[in-house]
């Protein structure tokens, strides 16, 4: 359906750490303006160390805070909602008492009432064997910990009594669309309901004999439409938005992301934030397998209109480099000495720009991968001349590029046709460390600058509809 003159498009990413969103004008496709905001989320798991959890009301408050802050005139043109988020996570909550829509400075908003804690796509309570007990998935991915039916499973066996307290269930940006629109039954996209595992892409179905054999609460699952789909209208105004903007069913970050920055079929998209992605998109008829290949690395997520993307999707991106920050930061307060965060992530980069190679080598596998769960990080070929910050900071950034190097050669993007690579992310882009390393593995044009941005591309799936 034809947007009206003048209307505009908000676009929404709720992502693992802020919330964004953009208003786009569908003719130019020119964001006119956005903002983001922190969520800070995270709680203590309620599974032990290996639990990642966030609370439902934060994420909520900062996506309600995100939108006041957009020009209230501008709001009031918008005419349609395109919506993405963190993949594969789960959140439970009861039909018609999900959220409490409540006046806020003179804005109508929603507020969560009776919703469970979101179990994000990080979590790690189900273990290797946990997995290996489940039945294997008729579909062409494998299910790993952090996955929604993954998650259900272990709620099925650990704790049954929580799983009967809702009646409903989805990711974040499910949630969010459930309840601008007011719902019965969640709806889902084939691109979440496939990051969730048990769920056939080319059928377009749940695996509803294999759950049902295995006791799986089916009623739980959300209808799927293809992605693009719309799931309804506001059924209220919201920041200013008019009651009844059309709003798309909700989407995966990941394809949005490229959605946003994939333009020419020989490009692929290297996206380094906190995890780490090399993609390119698959011919037009293409079909994956329909039974997973456990130890493969690259995998193929559903994209739009019946297409896939391959996808080299590690574990390991920014938040190693991160948490290699965190362990300097916890060793200067141990040895009494103060400085900032950010100052070591200055001074840990410019010491890696000092030191063009070194023997050292760093597996940066610190969180495991889908594909090797079993995976960790290590340090080999350590000599005394590699002991300066500089060659540990060299070696970890290379350790990051040929970790994912490895899982997607160069050579297998040769034979693809690819010819160009779009440099995009957070991490990459603000340690040309990590550039240098990224050219000196991939024998391609490298593009940066033009960066992903999920909340942009929701957008953009929705002007063109």
């Amino acid at each position: 359906m034809e947007l009206q003159e003048g209307a505009l498009v908000l676009g929404i990413d709720v992502g693992t750490s802020s919330v964004k969103a953009v208003l786009v004008e569908p003719v130019s496709r020119e964001v006119q303006h956005s903002h983001s905001r922190d969520t800070r989320a995270g709680l203590q798991g309620e599974s032990g160390a290996q639990g990642k959890e966030q609370d439902v009301h934060q994420i909520i408050r900062a996506l309600n805070d995100c939108l006041t802050a957009l020009p209230r005139d501008r709001l009031r043109k918008v005419s349609r909602i395109g919506v993405s988020g963190q993949m594969h996570g789960v959140l439970f909550w009861r039909t018609n008492k999900g959220c409490q829509w409540i006046n806020s400075e003179n804005l109508r908003v929603f507020e969560p009432r009776e919703v469970s804690r979101l179990v994000t796509w990080e979590d790690g309570r189900c273990t290797t064997d946990f997995l290996s007990s489940l039945p294997p998935p008729q579909s062409h991915l494998n299910v790993a910990s952090g996955f929604g039916c993954a998650t259900i499973f272990w709620y099925l066996k650990n704790r049954p009594d929580f799983l009967q307290q809702y009646d409903a269930a989805g990711t974040i940006q499910d949630y969010v669309v459930s309840m601008l629109c007011g719902l019965q039954k969640p709806l889902m996209s084939v691109q979440n309901a496939a990051s969730w595992g048990y769920f056939h892409t080319r059928t377009k179905t749940w695996n509803m004999d294999i759950l049902q054999e295995w006791g799986f609460p089916v009623p739980l699952l959300p209808t799927v439409l293809d992605a693009g789909s719309i799931a309804g209208k506001t059924s209220y105004d919201w920041c200013g938005i008019p009651q009844g903007a059309e709003v798309g069913v909700a989407l995966g970050d990941f394809q949005c992301s490229v959605y946003s920055t994939l333009s020419e079929s020989t490009d692929a998209v290297l996206n380094i934030s906190t995890s780490a992605q090399l993609t390119y998109s698959m011919p037009e008829g293409f079909q994956p397998e329909d039974h997973p290949s456990p130890a493969e690395a690259v995998t193929y997520f559903p994209y739009f209109k019946d297409r896939y993307l391959a996808v080299a999707a590690s574990l390991n991106g920014g938040n190693v480099f991160a948490a290699f920050v965190t362990m300097l930061a916890q060793w200067t307060a141990e040895l009494d000495l103060e400085t900032s965060d950010s100052n070591i992530y200055s001074r840990v980069i410019s010491a890696a720009l000092s030191v063009n190679d070194t023997h050292l080598s760093i597996c940066p596998t610190l969180f495991g991968e889908r594909h090797s769960p079993e995976s960790r990080a290590s340090v080999s070929d350590l000599t005394s001349a590699d002991l300066s910050l500089g060659h540990v900071a060299r070696a970890l950034c290379r350790g990051i590029i040929e970790n994912l190097h490895s899982m997607l050669p160069s050579q297998r993007l040769k034979e693809s046709g690819i010819k160009r690579i779009i440099g995009s992310g957070s991490a990459l882009a603000r340690n040309p460390a990590l550039k240098q390393e990224v050219e000196r593995l991939f024998p391609f044009p490298i593009v940066y600058g033009k960066d992903v941005d999920s909340a942009v591309g929701a957008a953009m799936v929705m002007v063109d509809q």
